[in-house]
């Protein structure tokens, strides 16, 4: 997917956010770390974002300085996407992501797959993704 500009997507009804259009804002994220695009992320994260991973809790610097060494992501698809209406300008998107890191020092080769919980919020007509947080997938137990 191209990106696109996330002004240029129309803006959800306040009674129920889009799951396609919060979907495409969240691969675009994701194509910014793919292509390791600071600016990119820069406009789609709030500045008040917090992203909680298994190596901590990032404010908006921190995450972005994972990209100052370049892309940080190889290869992602996203899967079994919803979205949970929090509040009239609210939502949390919810999804399945398996994404294989870019190469380099203590990047493994294999693919890793994570449950996602990101929020997004509309702020003067627009959507920030304010948080996020990765839940390393486990074994299934059965």
């Amino acid at each position: 997917m191209d990106s696109q500009d996330p002004d240029s997507f129309p803006a959800a009804p306040h009674d129920a956010p889009d799951l396609a259009l919060l979907l495409a804002l969240e691969e675009q994220v994701w194509q910014a770390q793919v292509r390791g695009d600071a600016d990119a992320e820069r406009e789609l994260l709030s500045e008040d974002f917090v992203g909680v991973t298994p190596a901590g809790i990032l404010d908006l610097a921190a995450h972005l300085g994972e990209l100052d060494d370049g892309p940080i992501t190889e290869r992602f698809a996203l899967s079994q996407a919803r979205v949970l209406p929090i509040a009239p300008d609210a939502a949390l998107l919810v999804y399945r992501a398996e994404h294989r890191a870019a190469g380099g020092a203590g990047r493994g080769a294999e693919a890793e797959v994570a449950f996602i919980s990101s929020l997004w919020q509309r702020r003067e007509g627009r959507w920030w993704n304010t948080f996020s947080q990765d839940v390393p997938a486990g074994t299934p137990t059965s």
